[in-house]
């Protein structure tokens, strides 16, 4: 909460901000294209996009997994995915979920200080239908 008295609203939700969320602070480091248009629609400054913290693991771990499938591949196993009466790719099901609700995304960070903790990258959605928070 803002001030403690009432709920955030997607005005208190800013790039760069510390968001207490029951005695856990996360930090708001950036969001997706269609929450920065909103709020260049809507006339509020949303601050400036920080970078993620490096994290040398993950860098480790994509020059292992260069490997990927070739295309005909996996073209073959949709092929037998539906004559198996398996599921069935719908090239339409993505642009549906894009643009079927309103949400504001933002990429927030937690630096959990606890004893095996770290830093812990999340994804913060802001459903504008019903102004509910989901991590």
């Amino acid at each position: 909460m803002p001030d403690g008295s009432r709920p955030y609203d997607w005005p208190d939700l800013k790039l760069g901000m510390d968001l207490n969320v029951h005695q856990r602070v996360f930090r708001i480091i950036n969001c997706d294209d269609f929450t920065k248009s909103f709020y260049a629609n809507e006339g509020v400054n949303l601050g400036t996009p920080e970078d993620y913290p490096a994290n040398p693991f993950e860098y480790a771990r994509s020059m292992i997994n260069m490997k990927t499938v070739p295309p005909d591949q996996a073209f073959f196993k949709n092929y037998i995915e539906v004559k198996l009466k398996g599921g069935r790719p719908n090239g339409g099901l993505k642009s549906f979920l894009d643009n079927d609700r309103r949400v504001l995304s933002f990429s927030i960070l937690w630096d959990d200080t606890s004893y095996d903790g770290g830093e812990k990258f999340y994804t913060l959605n802001f459903f504008l239908s019903d102004k509910t928070i989901e991590v």
